[in-house]
């Protein structure tokens, strides 16, 4: 179910409206649990119970963590402090291990043995088979936001959860469930417990709702109609490459921002505040300066709990830079399992790396505003290439063609049906 499905317009989010608002207060978040599990069990009733093991572990490690701080709050001896801290540290563990183990596993193992035996066939060794694993529907975003949960436990910059509904209720929220933002624990917290319902949170949830459904059905559909189109192309030309990769732009922006527009229209709707997703990202003036505004949730959860604890820019200039390109080469791997996506990642953190070193104002001397943009979106649009193609090579014969060695495709095969696209608006 997705929320552009007629059954989720016109059956179940109406239904879950009226439910929503028929109920006490008291019994809202246990309905909102119950109907998010309904909605994740639309692809596979299975992948409910995956994301509960995720949600019990949490729980249980929060709990874990949250007692000890109050022990240790209470006053205790320095060497009952170092033991407790210890516990604390071990409780922590025990969930990243078991977030990032399903995650690993669910999402990178096919990718894993589809590298290794790549590299047993080269060696000419007999290549492994098994059976391929499918990928359960928004598994990076709630381990995500699970995981983030017991790491601010751990930092006190969370309050250990006590009912484990609310928890539950965080988790599985169904309006942010699949497509994001990651919304952080202690951004909820307060309206887990207590959130108020106006008309004027309605109205607006249902605007920001449509004007997300809009971006999605006339923009990103259409734009993603000439980027398949260009993308599928065997020897695209240097305009059918420049073309694809604008269009392909176009279409992954209103793509994610308008699911991320619907998500916090829907979070309105049901008294919750998500925080903002997207910022106008093409204004950006430099690629760091497009990071604080594209998906802004990962963007600054990648910050939080990899780069930051990785030692940031804290230890020297090499390692500020070894910490960004890996914070992005993991930021990459998180879309996709695929070299495209760890290559775009290398892409981004080499760029951010280059800005550093040379500064803002090295890298865009005396450059106009509209000219700063200009030049950033190319080096954005690079980057969209490498994330949309379906392989390292397809990649480079974009690039070849963008870079004027045009390839061999019918010039005309994009032209009508490009104007037939931009006709429907």
């Amino acid at each position: 179910m997705i929320f552009t499905s007629q059954v989720f317009l016109f059956w179940f989010l109406p239904a879950v409206l009226l439910g929503y608002y028929l109920l006490p207060f008291r019994f809202k978040s246990l309905f909102l649990t119950l109907v998010s599990y309904v909605f994740y069990g639309w692809w596979r009733v299975d992948f409910v119970l995956l994301m509960l093991v995720s949600t019990v572990i949490d729980f249980f490690c929060g709990r874990r963590i949250g007692l000890l701080n109050e022990r240790i709050d209470g006053g205790v001896d320095p060497a009952e402090r170092i033991d407790l801290d210890r516990k604390r540290k071990r409780a922590m563990l025990f969930s990243i291990c078991a977030n990032l183990g399903l995650l690993g596993y669910f999402k990178y193992w096919n990718f894993g043995i589809d590298t290794l035996n790549v590299m047993l066939g080269a060696a000419g060794f007999t290549e492994i088979s098994w059976t391929q694993i499918v990928l359960p529907v928004g598994i990076s975003f709630y381990t995500f936001q699970s995981l983030s949960y017991s790491i601010d436990v751990y930092r006190r910059q969370a309050p250990a959860v006590r009912r484990f509904v609310d928890f539950a209720c965080y988790i599985s929220l169904f309006p942010q469930l699949v497509a994001g933002p990651i919304v952080r624990y202690q951004t909820l917290a307060a309206e887990l417990v207590h959130r108020t319902h106006t008309w004027e949170k309605l109205s607006r949830g249902a605007f920001l709702f449509q004007i997300g459904f809009a971006k999605k059905i006339l923009l990103a559909d259409s734009f993603a109609t000439i980027a398949d189109q260009c993308f599928a192309l065997g020897d695209p030309t240097t305009y059918q490459a420049w073309l694809g990769s604008f269009a392909y732009a176009m279409q992954i922006y209103f793509d994610f921002s308008g699911y991320s527009d619907m998500a916090i229209g829907l979070g309105a709707l049901f008294g919750f505040t998500f925080p903002i997703n997207f910022d106008s990202p093409y204004k950006s003036q430099s690629i760091t300066e497009f990071w604080r505004r594209w998906h802004i949730s990962l963007s600054t959860w990648l910050r939080d709990y990899l780069y930051v604890p990785l030692g940031g820019n804290r230890r020297g200039k090499g390692r500020t830079y070894i910490n960004l390109m890996l914070t992005m080469l993991l930021g990459g791997l998180w879309h996709g399992a695929a070299m495209t996506f760890v290559l775009w990642g290398a892409y981004q953190g080499a760029w951010l790396a280059i800005e550093r070193i040379v500064g803002k104002r090295s890298l865009y001397p005396a450059l106009p505003k509209q000219l700063q943009i200009a030049l950033t979106f190319v080096i954005v649009l690079g980057g969209w290439i490498l994330f949309r193609a379906v392989s390292v090579g397809q990649a480079g014969e974009f690039f070849s063609a963008m870079a004027g060695f045009g390839g061999s495709a019918d010039p005309h095969a994009v032209v009508l049906s490009s104007r037939q696209t931009v006709g429907c608006f």
